[in-house]
């Protein structure tokens, strides 16, 4: 299998290792954002999927060009199927997700939250009586701190956010407005493919001239969770967790094996690396309307990215 589970380039400046991308800074103000095949969740690394780094680029490319007249965005080039030159941006330390339904699997997830009985949380007041996976009676901003040193992201409300200076309430009336007309458009553009969005999450950062510009990715089977809408009633109906269309796959599978937050990760099956990426090819596909095509040119897909990245070796 050709897996990049690693995507350093010497010959490029200035790296950052992200949890997923592996980035570097070039001089003229712009990043080279490489998507690897790792797969995160839980604050750390569970395993490498094949092709998955592709399709998280251009599923990304689909979104922004299909949103690009919602609010600016980072890119400016895609040089690889893994690759995206985007404009560099200090990124604004609040994660905005969007919610349209009480799911999930996370610590600050609303259904993790709920379950726990808290109905008070990021602002909102929920209601008793709700079931799991339920929608909500419109979706709802449930914004988190940005760990940037691989801690935990934790909860916030409007208020922390303004009150303790991490945005200012311009940037969150700003960054918010976007985050739910992007939610819209995602889910309106799902339903035509027979998906629901569920939920998703969006990182913003400024422009040296504090222009809010939308960074990392959308909408992608790793920061979002879709669901097979004709699977929904029945499995809502029956209280089992509709088909879906993101990492949700193997974090269920986690899930029940062990504490993901305490615990050792037990090795993730062949087979099941195998049919994670399976959906997530699916997942391309069904997205986007396209048919997805592995590019196998190169020794290997790291070989392949530095190749198509020399003219970014000497700048």
């Amino acid at each position: 299998m050709r897996i990049l589970s690693d995507a350093f380039i010497p010959e490029l400046p200035n790296p950052y290792r992200g949890k997923v991308r592996e980035n570097y800074d070039l001089p003229d103000g712009s990043r080279i954002i490489i998507a690897t095949d790792r797969l995160s969740a839980f604050d750390r690394i569970l395993t490498s999927i094949p092709d998955k780094g592709h399709v998280l680029t251009q599923t990304a490319r689909y979104w922004f060009e299909a949103t690009k007249d919602i609010c600016p965005n980072h890119v400016i080039a895609y040089p690889d199927p893994n690759v995206v030159i985007g404009k560099r941006l200090d990124i604004l330390p609040v994660e905005i997700v969007v919610r349209g339904y009480l799911a999930g699997t996370t610590g600050t997830s609303l259904l993790t939250l709920y379950r726990k009985g808290e109905r008070t949380m990021y602002g909102l007041d929920l209601p008793d009586g709700l079931r799991d996976n339920q929608e909500l009676p419109q979706p709802v901003i449930t914004p988190t701190s940005k760990a940037f040193d691989g801690g935990h992201d934790e909860p916030l409300t409007p208020d922390d956010i303004v009150g303790n200076g991490l945005l200012t309430a311009k940037q969150w009336e700003t960054v918010s407005g976007y985050a739910l007309a992007l939610f819209a458009r995602g889910q309106q553009l799902a339903r035509k493919r027979g998906l629901i969005l569920v939920d998703t999450k969006y990182e913003f950062g400024t422009a040296p001239d504090g222009t809010i510009i939308l960074a990392d990715e959308i909408h992608t089977p790793d920061s979002s969770r879709y669901w097979i809408a004709d699977s929904y009633d029945d499995a809502f109906r029956n209280g089992t967790r509709p088909r879906s269309f993101d990492k949700d796959f193997i974090r269920a599978w986690v899930v029940e094996r062990c504490d993901p937050y305490k615990d050792e990760i037990p090795p993730i099956p062949a087979e099941l690396v195998e049919e994670t990426a399976k959906v997530y090819r699916d997942a391309y596909e069904t997205i986007t309307g396209e048919s997805f095509t592995a590019d196998t040119t190169g020794t290997s897909v790291l070989d392949r990215i530095r190749q198509n990245l020399k003219p970014y070796f000497n700048l």
